[in-house]
């Protein structure tokens, strides 16, 4: 499914990711890398950032921008007018490079920004033809990952070259890095036609659970032949910090493809991870406020479950392996331009304060679509269908499930699409059913359609439902909510919220267990129906709203 890469994004989280190339001169001695830099900068909600020194902030539009200590921290104040920032980030002997920052709703935020204006380390090869009594220099390199990686120090980067890599003695073949520092990360970076395979049950074939300040890059990690292998990518038992996954592919590992317990501030992007026997990424409950501060961008999360010690994954011993599965950590965890699709267990199920799972396809997976545990959550421009995977009968899983044991927590789903299917007989929603705790939900702009039960809310939440198109064309009650139930009249004529409408959404080709295109018809009755007030400039691809007289209902913009 096609994504549009844009550097703009709302409400949270904002990266510019940027590095140069390697010099690849060859010399007998490990070379100086004066070359590369990193500049890696975003926006938290959270008030958790690294302070740096020596960056010059420029407003490019109108607004305000204060410096708020001498250690580098940044506050942009938006105008009251102008709700959208070109803010330029400098250092000396630095290329400038430009960070947009778009605030719909003129909050403040702050920019958190890393800068390593060179790795002042060495450059470090491995190859396949190389020899761990090498010194590690490109026309001298070692053979093994594992024993290059525990060699590195703070500022240093290993190319891996292209060839097969077998992971097979714990733990000395174990990529296992040591950590980086705020001012030289250290960057593990393979070459196109990398191949990393484990085999003899291996633990893991990456290890950061020590390790800090690291970035990896372009690394299929599998197994061997279909040996046994447990984790790919593992962060356990320590508090690791400040890690980027980039072009990852981890695929055909029995346990779980990422497994994290601990870390603050992590990146996954432009990766994809499938065919993992216990989940794409998952982990234990953490010791230190388990998960904070991830991302997880442009990346696809599939297929868990299907693969397990050699076989199609029936023979697992963990019965519902998420796509993304976590649990109870502080966050904030945001999840965009993802893709999670036909795995055995839920597609994104986060027990995480503060998920906001943003322009992403959950489909066609077996149990539940998206599982929010704690607020505040966000589903916005999201596509969610095919829960069951094209299994029918009674079932215990819904499109969205929210819940919570914390009295008050907020939940919002905005411009979501929500389909069902009325063979599996349950509901496409539901909220705090086993809970007694007061949530408040305000859904607005969404569209949920098709299944065989209504929406149901526990008595308990305070909800709040406007311009959204509700189609469960097998009965006349629609919702369950406020101790009452919302039949296809009460929706048409406002009990339920203003705006609300009984309708079919009239899809292109809605499909259950199978890909479906929930893109709008030119008739269908959500084009220019969702509030004029209160909506996200784009839509699920990235499309600008509103195309015509108003915002569309649903996660796609006509």
């Amino acid at each position: 499914m096609k994504r549009i890469l844009y550097l703009l994004f709302i409400f949270s989280i904002i990266l510019f990711f940027s590095s140069c190339t390697v010099d690849s001169s060859s010399n007998d001695n490990p070379e100086n890398n004066n070359s590369d830099k990193i500049i890696f900068g975003y926006v938290f909600s959270a008030n958790d950032f690294t302070p740096i020194q020596g960056v010059n902030v420029t407003e490019k539009v109108s607004g305000t921008y204060s410096t708020t200590n001498s250690e580098g921290y940044y506050e942009i104040i938006p105008s009251s007018t102008i709700n959208t920032y070109t803010i330029e980030f400098s250092k000396e002997n630095l290329e400038t490079e430009i960070i947009k920052i778009n605030n719909n709703n003129n909050n403040r935020q702050k920019a958190d920004i890393f800068m390593l204006p060179k790795l002042n380390g060495n450059s470090y090869y491995v190859s396949p033809n190389g020899s761990d009594n090498n010194n590690g220099s490109e026309s001298s390199p070692w053979k093994t990952p594992g024993f290059a990686s525990r060699r590195l120090t703070a500022g240093d980067k290993l190319i891996i070259k292209s060839g097969e890599y077998i992971i097979r003695t714990f733990d000395s073949d174990i990529i296992k890095p040591r950590s980086g520092n705020s001012e030289n990360w250290i960057i593990i970076k393979a070459v196109d036609g990398v191949k990393i395979k484990g085999e003899n049950n291996i633990i893991n074939i990456v290890d950061l659970s020590e390790s800090s300040y690291i970035k990896l890059e372009n690394l299929e990690i599998t197994n061997n032949n279909r040996a046994f292998v447990r984790d790919g990518i593992s962060i356990a038992d320590n508090n690791a910090n400040n890690i980027i996954l980039k072009d990852i592919y981890i695929h055909n590992i029995d346990e779980f493809g990422i497994d994290v317990q601990d870390v603050n501030r992590m990146i996954l992007e432009y990766s994809s991870i499938k065919y993992c026997g216990f989940g794409a990424f998952g982990g234990p409950e953490g010791n230190y406020g388990g998960i904070r501060n991830l991302k997880i961008i442009f990346s696809n999360l599939s297929y868990s479950g299907h693969y397990y010690q050699g076989g199609d994954g029936s023979n697992r011993p963990y019965d519902r392996p998420d796509g993304f599965g976590i649990e109870v950590s502080q966050g904030p965890i945001e999840i965009y331009d993802t893709l999670v699709e036909h795995n055995y267990g839920d597609g994104i199920d986060s027990k995480s304060s503060n998920t906001y799972v943003h322009n992403c396809i959950v489909a066609n997976n077996s149990c539940d679509g998206v599982k929010l545990w704690r607020g505040e959550g966000r589903i916005e421009n999201t596509l969610i269908y095919g829960t069951g995977d094209g299994v029918g009968g009674d079932s215990p899983w819904a499109g969205i499930v929210l819940s919570s044991d914390r009295d008050g927590d907020k939940f919002y789903i905005i411009n979501t699409t929500l389909h069902d299917n009325e063979e599996r007989r349950a509901y496409p929603m539901y909220v705090q059913y086993d809970n007694n705790q007061k949530l408040n939900v305000t859904i607005y702009n969404s569209i949920f359609s098709g299944g065989f039960g209504h929406l149901w809310f526990r008595d308990n939440v305070n909800l709040n439902m406007k311009y959204n198109l509700i189609h469960i064309p097998s009965r006349d009650d629609q919702v369950y909510a406020n101790g009452r139930t919302y039949s296809k009249d009460d929706i048409n004529n406002g009990v339920l919220g203003e705006g609300n409408i009984f309708a079919n959404p009239e899809f292109i080709n809605p499909l259950w267990g199978k890909e479906g295109d929930f893109h709008l018809k030119d008739n269908s009755p959500a084009i220019d129906k969702g509030d004029r007030n209160n909506y996200p400039s784009e839509d699920l691809e990235h499309t600008k709203r509103p195309q015509t007289n108003g915002p569309d209902i649903g996660a796609y913009e006509k």
